[in-house]
């Protein structure tokens, strides 16, 4: 797919916070352009950024803490970049 000129090609911030979610065992697909309407997930409106969705996999029920900052380098996961980005 080409990519769109009239985008950015670099992730916009979503939040400066990180999402809290309770999410049950199952496969996951995570917003890593910051455009998505269904975020943190990712809804197909990265089409023509060139980035991709950071598919995950979550083998039990679990607690996390998913990057809205777009920053973190543990993808999809939070590592704390948002504190640099206030």
């Amino acid at each position: 797919m080409k990519k769109r000129p009239d985008l950015p090609k670099e992730p916009v911030m979503y939040d400066t916070k990180p999402c809290e979610m309770d999410l049950k065992a199952g496969k996951y697909f995570w917003c890593a352009c910051g455009r998505s309407k269904k975020h943190p997930f990712c809804d197909g409106s990265h089409f023509g950024t060139g980035i991709q969705p950071k598919r995950f996999l979550l083998e039990t029920d679990a607690k996390v803490w998913l990057c809205a900052c777009k920053k973190t380098k543990n993808p999809p996961f939070c590592d704390g970049s948002h504190s640099n980005t206030e």
